[in-house]
């Protein structure tokens, strides 16, 4: 008797399981069939992707600031001055129109250009063995971040214009590749491998999005190993990344030092972890703690939730950013989209990936949550930019001019967005037009001059002599 009830209890905790996730499930489905659904979740993750990393950079530099400074909240503060510029910048990003930025974008390029090559002048500055940093008074910056932007927006904006030729390999790479080309010379011989990989993606996710053949993708992929395998040899410091990540025990010391002590972390901190703060990696253990390594200090004092956690706001980013490509209407918009989004993603898997050693360290920061100055105000002018593209989609347009700007549009003071319009066919001068074609045998007609063709054909035309034709 008692079994039998248990039973019935247990079956009707699993119903009422069930009916719970469906709710959940279809009250989510209704969610994000809103109009401005992508615009709020992009907000929303990049504002919890941003606490994350303010949290989690206080607690793993608080160590090394106090050792240094005296306090123990100097490179937080410094982190959260980038943090405020980065925002200034997204703002920035979410009010400019989207055609002033396509009409600009090849000025962006080359003023790129021209800051990667002063780079290699005295003006450019020497860190962890590249001269990657541009000091121009008391300002410094890494002038490969914004280059990626650039890119990704003059490089869309050629694809689309030449959209109808791209079947033709001479208009698909010209111009595009070779300018990508010269940017990772210049980046190259600072040299930056892990910029040129990011670069590299980028041009990757521009030629796959506008639809160019699979064969070409495997010599591109062949000649950026070759290209990265030179950078190896040239570069020393590089080789023993490379090294210690073929064989993590033959300097443990020394190359692989940084490696094996991220492991250690990761070991420690179990399923939930130390605690936040707790961790003992931050004590001078780990070098880069809050920085390239911090992945590494999250799974120490969050364990694998916290980790886990971390993986989920990176999957959500991938998802609305590919959901905003998929929804517009603007070929530019939807390619800037997902270019901009798998440079994101990939930056993010690529750092998280030689954290748990699974690819060699190439000193990429993880997105949002590793300190830095130039990468993290280009990642939130990045979303800034994904924010502004999803306020464009077809249903959000309609939304915005018909209900209003909305809570959020309205305390951010966004403009309204114009609807895409396709850009008019030319048509050629009357003097230059040229006469139809000519109609197939067995084609079908194609209007009224075609059937007065055929008609004067089959009465008179075949009486004329044959010099007459």
């Amino acid at each position: 008797m008692a079994d039998g009830r248990t039973t019935v209890a247990r079956e009707r905790g699993r119903q009422g399981l069930g009916e719970g996730l469906r709710g959940v499930t279809s009250a989510l489905t209704a969610w994000l069939t809103r109009p401005l659904a992508s615009f709020h979740l992009l907000l929303a993750v990049f504002g919890l992707l941003v606490t994350f990393g303010l949290v989690m950079v206080l607690s793993a530099s608080s160590v090394e600031s106090f050792s240094e400074a005296g306090s123990s909240y100097s490179i937080f503060l410094r982190h959260l001055a980038h943090c405020a510029l980065g925002a200034v910048g997204c703002y920035a990003a979410m009010r400019v129109p989207v055609w002033m930025l396509r009409r600009f974008s090849h000025v962006f390029l080359l003023v790129s250009l021209v800051l990667l090559g002063l780079v290699l002048t005295s003006l450019g500055a020497r860190d962890n063995g590249a001269q990657s940093w541009l000091v121009l008074g008391p300002l410094s910056f890494q002038p490969v971040e914004p280059a990626k932007i650039a890119l990704a927006l003059w490089g869309a904006h050629v694809l689309v214009t030449k959209r109808a030729l791209l079947g033709q390999y001479r208009h698909l790479l010209v111009p595009v590749v070779p300018a990508a080309l010269l940017m990772f010379a210049l980046v190259m011989m600072q040299p930056d491998l892990g910029s040129t990989v990011l670069l590299g993606v980028v041009l990757l996710a521009l030629l796959w999005f506008a639809g160019a053949p699979l064969r070409l993708f495997s010599a591109i992929l062949l000649g950026g190993l070759t290209a990265a395998v030179a950078l190896v040899l040239v570069g020393g410091y590089q080789i023993g990344r490379v090294s210690s990540f073929l064989d993590p025990q033959s300097d443990p010391r020394g190359s692989g030092f940084q490696a094996n002590q991220a492991l250690l972390a990761l070991a420690d901190g179990g399923m939930f972890g130390e605690g936040l703060g707790r961790g003992w990696s931050k004590w001078q253990y780990l070098p880069e703690a809050y920085n390239d390594f911090i992945f590494a200090v999250v799974g120490e004092e969050l364990g694998f939730v916290g980790c886990a956690t971390l993986l989920v706001l990176f999957g959500v980013t991938a998802y609305v950013g590919m959901r905003i490509a998929a929804r517009n209407t603007d070929p530019w918009i939807r390619l800037v989209a997902a270019t901009l989004t798998t440079w994101l993603v990939a930056q993010a898997a690529i750092n998280i990936g030689y954290v748990v050693g699974l690819l060699p360290v190439t000193g990429l920061p993880l997105p949002l949550i590793s300190s830095g100055g130039t990468s993290v105000v280009t990642t939130m002018i990045v979303f800034g930019l994904l924010a502004n593209f999803a306020r464009h989609e077809p249903e959000a347009i309609a939304a915005l001019r018909s209900l209003g700007p909305g809570r959020v549009g309205r305390l951010l003071r966004l403009p309204t967005p114009a609807p895409y319009r396709p850009p008019a066919r030319r048509s050629p001068p009357a003097g230059k037009r040229t006469a139809p074609p000519a109609e197939k045998p067995s084609g079908k007609s194609g209007g009224g001059a075609s059937r007065a063709r055929r008609n004067r054909s089959s009465t008179g035309s075949s009486r004329r002599p044959r010099a007459s034709r």
